[in-house]
């Protein structure tokens, strides 16, 4: 493993600095990595990442094959991939071992929505009388109004928003940052939040800008999240599986239906290819339907 230590760290390094990836991103490729020098060690096979061959490679895939879903294996195969280009962008090496290794065909599992009737029932259900009770309106509202992710809503800051502007400031994956609109709606229980609830906290050190607090001052968790979100829809008998990206892929999905382009909803997501922004498109093929009627000159 020594020797795949020192390169392993440079890609991590490499991946943080040069290309800006998230602490979750770079852990994950790492781990992808570490399953490979797992197998090798297991197997006592001394190769380390210039020697070590397209044959030997595929032997783990194989092996994982019997135990990892398909989604999965895309994943590790991914990753691979993209360290031993690294490794041949640094001139450690002149092939990649990954080359001709394909990625196993996976559906694609369209994601979740919400109508905005099963939006406006989760908000509604929100215990008003309870001391989060307020809190918890204004992140349901923010999630839906404005399409974060959980990790972009629990660190945004009061000195984020610009509301005079109608606008708030993302810190999205890599720190990559973008303006985002914010409706009145969402103005307005964020703007009660902070008068109520938030007012009478005991704020701890450090936690001064951020906007949305737990009851001991301090700055939510991603758990917390998933845990008032799914509460609500056991509350509501929802019969759907959400979570906090559930308001984030209905947030593209209303705009999309109603008119908004893709570019503008990507920018809004902060997707960094519109690849990514297209899977929404698939959600409701009516829409195109509707763009062709309107707009092709033989309609």
């Amino acid at each position: 493993m020594s020797n795949w230590t020192t390169y392993i760290k440079s890609f991590q390094s490499y991946m943080k600095i040069e290309r800006g990836l998230s602490k979750n991103t770079i852990e994950n490729y790492t781990f992808d990595i570490e399953k490979l020098t797992d197998f090798l060690e297991r197997n006592h096979l001394s190769f380390n990442p210039i020697n070590i061959t397209e044959e030997i490679v595929q032997q783990f895939i194989y092996e994982i094959s019997k135990y990892v879903n398909p989604s999965s294996q895309a994943r590790i195969i991914s990753g691979l991939r993209s360290f031993f280009l690294y490794l041949i962008f640094e001139e450690y090496r002149t092939d990649n071992p990954m080359e001709l290794i394909e990625i196993p065909r996976i559906g694609r599992k369209l994601p979740d929505t919400l109508s905005t009737q099963e939006i406006d029932i989760l908000i509604e259900a929100v215990d008003l009388s309870s001391n989060e009770g307020e809190r918890n309106r204004a992140i349901l509202e923010t999630l839906y109004g404005c399409g974060l992710r959980v990790s972009e809503l629990i660190s945004l800051k009061i000195s984020d928003l610009f509301f005079e502007e109608g606008f708030i400031k993302v810190s999205g994956k890599g720190d990559k940052q973008r303006f985002v609109p914010i409706g009145n709606l969402t103005q307005k229980y964020i703007g009660i939040y902070k008068a109520t609830s938030r007012s009478c906290l005991n704020i701890q050190k450090g936690h001064e800008d951020t906007l949305f607090l737990n009851r001991r001052g301090k700055q939510l968790t991603r758990a917390m999240i998933f845990t008032i979100i799914k509460d609500l829809a056991v509350k509501t008998n929802l019969k759907k599986t959400i979570s906090p990206h559930t308001f984030r892929h209905s947030f593209a999905t209303h705009l999309l239906e109603n008119g908004a382009d893709l570019r503008s909803i990507q920018l809004m997501l902060g997707h960094e290819s519109i690849t990514t922004t297209e899977i929404y498109v698939h959600l409701d093929r009516r829409h195109l339907a509707q763009i062709l009627n309107v707009f092709h000159p033989r309609k």
